[in-house]
């Protein structure tokens, strides 16, 4: 599920630049669809980038909340022993 979003982050920002791009272009007759081009795959780059920054920093918390638990769990059954 996770690749199928990030596909779709990434591929979104960039047919919308191209779509406003060809649109701007036969309006106004220029060239801009390189660019927004660039600056479609610039946005679809920074919109994978932040997805997965947080899935990563949820992963970082949810390792750290076992291994707090486990501890708990350590201290608690040595406290039961000592009793």
């Amino acid at each position: 599920m996770l690749i199928s979003h990030l596909g779709v982050t990434v591929m979104v920002p960039i047919f919308l630049c191209v779509i406003v791009g060809i649109v701007i272009d036969k309006h106004f007759g220029t060239s801009t669809l390189i660019w927004l081009l660039f600056l479609g795959i610039a946005a679809g780059l920074r919109n994978a980038y932040i997805l997965l920054k947080g899935v990563l920093d949820e992963n970082v918390k949810e390792r750290e909340n076992a291994e707090r638990l486990k501890r708990e769990r350590r201290l608690n059954a040595n406290k039961k022993q000592e009793d």
